[in-house]
């Protein structure tokens, strides 16, 4: 099945992502459904015309169009096809991970701009492709004008909704009788939250304050990344406005989810990461629980306190869902805001860590600002910090001959350690950028100054 050439910058670390119709049109979703399907059969050693693969979508105009072009391609291949519809991106892991399914392929750009699609693509057990492991050969294929039909003739789609019996799975998370009433101010981003969490939401006693909050795929509102601080001052100010409890807010294809406290303040991850480690070891005492390279030292002493084991790790789903299984860690946590359950397949979820929050402030009877004011006084962080440089690598190695008198350690980029104060700074996937993350444990002036003396060195 050749065709035209297809702008190989669509092919990025963990997913597939580019323009519509510029880069992905409905004739290269087919050709990707194809070798998709070609691909998960030779990781998984399984024949073509034995696979069952997941198809979800997002909210997105184009989204519907491609999504049909990406079934049609993994049944042309010979696999058969199960159309979970507009879903939560989760959900996706939830129907591969529930059904035992051989992979599957959401049609989404996640939080990217409405002009943006894309597709994340797992495996068995909803493990993700990434360029370590089947992008570079779904590439490869799609150049090549992807797989021809499968000889077993075409699979067959089928169509199916998840939804209900996904959120009983998620329900079980908490006990709901233990959420008390409160008001809390949720931003959808015109994505599909509401779809997902939405339902869970209304059987609690809250109060919800909406915004962007029905789903439409030209995202009028704005634009649905809650990472950007332009894209939370909604949130933010009517917190404040209606004195609301917290805020939460869901990026695109709603499997991350970020909160405001009471004070109108962004919780950075890793504090978000602690508090969710703390809930899951009430739950489940002496759990292990995985935090990336980048955090606060939070983390590791919240959970230790609690009585866990904290193991720290690279940054990525992939290794983070690789390490949960070796591990049997029950929860793991990315700065970025990417929560891993056990009891979730492994997966990331958008929808567990806004239920565990209202637990646990219901259970702690407290406020949200309460709860991380012990953090926010006693560890500084940077957040992330990027600076373009000519050679990652040489740069790196300057950053650890200089603080060698700290505990250096290369997990993932370099990570140095000293009693009060380390830094990690690692090259990005995409772009000749390296990305500083620092934290002081003296004070946010002590803070300061070491992350401008490691910027130097590292921008000279």
């Amino acid at each position: 099945m050749p065709g035209t050439a297809v702008d190989s910058s669509i092919f990025k670390a963990y997913d597939v992502r580019g323009l519509y119709p510029s880069q992905i049109d409905a004739s290269v979703a087919e050709r990707i459904g194809r070798a998709f399907a070609a691909v998960v059969a030779e990781l998984e050693g399984t024949p073509v015309s034995e696979l069952k693969l997941a198809l979800c979508r997002d909210v997105r105009t184009s989204a519907p169009e491609l999504a049909e072009a990406y079934a049609r391609g993994m049944a042309a291949a010979g696999a058969d096809v199960l159309d979970i519809g507009m879903t939560p991106t989760e959900v996706l892991y939830y129907a591969v991970g529930s059904r035992g399914l051989d992979g599957g392929l959401a049609c989404t750009a996640s939080h990217n701009p409405p002009e943006w699609t894309g597709a994340k693509l797992v495996r068995r057990n909803a493990v993700a492709l990434s360029g370590d492991s089947g992008i570079a050969e779904l590439r490869a294929l799609v150049e090549a004008g992807a797989p021809s039909a499968g000889e077993g003739g075409a699979g067959e789609i089928a169509r199916a909704d998840l939804l209900d019996e996904y959120r009983d799975h998620v329900r079980a998370f908490i006990d709901p009788a233990s959420v008390r009433s409160m008001k809390v101010v949720v931003d959808g981003g015109n994505g599909v939250a509401k779809i997902g969490v939405g339902p869970l939401l209304d059987e609690l006693p809250l109060e919800l304050v909406t915004i962007a909050w029905e789903p439409d795929g030209r995202f009028p509102e704005h634009e649905p990344n809650p990472l950007l601080p332009e894209n939370r001052q909604l949130v933010i100010d009517r917190v404040l406005a209606e004195g609301a409890d917290l805020g939460i807010a869901w990026d695109g294809d709603a499997d991350r989810c970020f909160f405001i406290d009471d004070q109108g303040r962004f919780v950075d991850g890793d504090f978000l990461t602690a508090l969710l480690a703390e809930a899951i070891l009430a739950k489940e005492p002496g759990a292990t629980i995985l935090y990336d390279v980048r955090a606060s030292r939070a983390v590791r002493d919240v959970v230790e306190r609690a009585g866990g084991t904290a193991l720290v790790n690279r940054v990525g789903h992939a290794f983070f869902k690789a390490r949960m299984r070796e591990t049997g860690a029950a929860f793991g946590g990315e700065v970025s805001g990417h929560y891993y359950f056990r009891d979730f397949y492994c997966c990331d979820s958008g929808t567990i860590p806004a239920l565990l929050v209202l637990e646990l402030l219901s259970r702690r009877g407290a406020k949200l600002s309460e709860l991380l004011a012990p953090l926010r006084s006693r560890y500084f962080i940077s957040g992330e910090i990027n600076s373009r440089v000519a050679d990652p690598q040489a740069k790196m190695r300057e950053l650890a001959e200089r603080y060698s008198d700290g505990e250096v350690s290369w997990l993932d980029g370099v990570s140095v350690d000293y009693p009060d104060w380390h830094f990690n700074v690692r090259p990005s996937n995409t772009e000749p950028l390296l990305r500083l993350n620092l934290e002081s444990l003296v004070s946010p002036e002590h803070m300061a100054e070491k992350r401008d003396e490691v910027l130097a060195l590292i921008r000279s």
